[in-house]
């Protein structure tokens, strides 16, 4: 078993199906081992920016994309990390494993269940946007501009991914963990990828 500190940071975008199965794998992990973790916002609307490739059509899509994370930000502001993460974790299972569709449905449903809804409005209002590109480049600062979400820290590494299409589960997580932790802490390590198959599974 690889030493992995107490402390794992997730930085997420709600609306990425890869940030909601890495949050339910590192909870799979935090079942087995004493490991907190701290999820925190990225946005997909951000990364988009620094793409030169994205076509002027897309920015539509990128406000879009914008509000579930001005809400998450309000929503930290007012709750707290834990507060955070309850948002994150109901929209994504909505969203993501329920198939519930359109944002701002998912974001009503959501703000609902944690009783918060009368933070939809955020979802309009860029008061926190500079909030959170600060904690967006925290998070991606260390790993680069040609990434995505999610970004993981863990100690004093972090990386881009793991991207999974299914939760790892018992000690695949764990080993999934150590693996990535380890790859991470090599300098001259920079990246390992291959092509997707197959359907995602949020069981």
């Amino acid at each position: 078993m690889l030493a992995v500190g107490p402390d794992i940071r997730l930085y997420a975008d709600p609306v990425c199906p890869f940030a909601h199965l890495a949050l339910r794998w590192l909870d799979e992990v935090a079942r087995q081992r004493p490991v907190a973790v701290e999820v925190r916002l990225m946005s997909l609307a951000i990364l988009g920016e620094s793409d030169p490739a994205r076509p002027p059509e897309s920015s539509r899509g990128t406000e879009s994309a914008w509000r579930p994370v001005r809400v998450g930000a309000a929503v930290a502001r007012r709750e707290g990390p834990e507060g955070l993460r309850a948002f994150v974790t109901d929209f994504g299972t909505r969203y993501h494993r329920d198939g519930v569709r359109g944002r701002d449905e998912v974001l009503r449903r959501t703000l609902a269940a944690l009783g918060l809804g009368d933070l939809h409005a955020a979802a309009d209002s860029d008061e926190l946007d500079a909030e959170i590109r600060r904690g967006h480049a925290e998070g991606t600062g260390p790993v680069g501009l040609d990434v995505g979400t999610p970004v993981v820290h863990v100690d004093d590494v972090a990386f881009f991914g793991p991207v999974l299409g299914a939760v790892p589960r018992g000690g695949d997580a764990l080993d999934v963990l150590d693996g990535a932790v380890a790859l991470a802490r090599e300098p001259a390590f920079c990246e390992l990828k291959r092509t997707r198959t197959g359907d995602l599974s949020f069981d």
